[in-house]
């Protein structure tokens, strides 16, 4: 492993969150093309099967991620929550704000059909929604959105990897009913 290898492996296992390979090559001061290259060796270092984390691209940069046949392992020691421990109601909640974010809580009872406070809350306390900021509209209604740790608990290098709506349509026009609700809701934002 050369020494540019070295200090980003560094970098990344201090870094909090996932670090753009823009910010990689700044703080290596080097260019990006090598920083790329750079990235391909830790990648291989870290293959699976390797060692016990893996080099991730997840949410527009790159980390160290646990590596799959160690994840069981981990979560028992740490308790951490999995995709499967979200409940329905949550997991509804995460979709619609993922889809329409930024989204107040009235926009996304509007869509659910029931009251989102309490689901809105316990996506807060897990770190999957976060406030973002206030809508210009009467009464400056909190908007909320998804956070970074939304994409990396999926594995998603961005949130243009949601899949897209026609993939949890169960019946014929429930996609276009969806769809519609969810860009009224969002026109009626913008007005």
């Amino acid at each position: 492993m050369d020494d540019l290898s070295r200090r980003l492996e560094a970098l990344l296992y201090i870094a909090p969150r996932p670090v753009p390979a823009a910010d990689l090559a700044a703080s290596c001061e080097g260019d990006e093309a090598d920083v790329a290259r750079a990235l391909g060796e830790l990648a291989e270092e870290y293959a699976e099967g390797r060692h016990g984390l893996r080099l991730r691209e997840v949410a527009g940069g790159f980390t160290f991620a646990v590596a799959d046949d160690c994840a069981d392992t981990v979560r028992r020691h740490t308790g951490l929550e999995r995709p499967e421990d979200l409940s329905p109601a949550l997991l509804e909640t995460l979709s619609v704000v993922a889809y329409l974010e930024p989204v107040t809580r009235a926009d996304v009872a509007e869509v659910r059909g029931v009251s989102s406070e309490w689901t809105l809350a316990g996506l807060q306390e897990r770190g999957l929604v976060e406030e973002r900021g206030r809508a210009a509209t009467p009464g400056a209604p909190i908007l909320y959105a998804t956070t970074e740790r939304l994409l990396k608990l999926f594995g998603l290098r961005s949130r243009d990897e949601l899949p897209p709506l026609e993939e949890f349509a169960l019946e014929a026009g429930e996609v276009e009913e969806i769809r519609a609700r969810l860009l009224g809701n969002a026109a009626r934002r913008r007005a």
